[in-house]
């Protein structure tokens, strides 16, 4: 199963995990929170854009294998979780 994203091609067969999550700067520290944290918290902090994860990385290693998709509001992102989800389920 091939994904074509703008980073490239990705193996969703490899696929360990995919998240969508939220990134966030309070104080100066920019951080990845989960969406429903960033709806909780949306008004003590600065979102900077969502991501949708694609989490390679196999059990028991300590090197993360993820690739990251970036979009400037919600909306774009649950588009694209939309796509993905056509193609891992046919």
């Amino acid at each position: 199963m091939i994904y074509k994203t703008v980073e490239g091609e990705l193996d969703l067969s490899k696929l360990k995990r995919l998240y969508p999550a939220v990134v966030v700067e309070l104080d100066g520290d920019i951080a990845e929170m989960s969406l429903e944290w960033g709806d909780m918290n949306h008004n003590k902090v600065k979102i900077i854009n969502y991501v949708l994860v694609f989490d390679f990385t196999p059990k028991d290693q300590e090197e993360k294998v993820k690739t990251t998709l970036s979009f400037k509001d919600k909306e774009s992102l649950f588009t694209e979780m939309q796509k993905v989800s056509e193609v891992i389920n046919g």
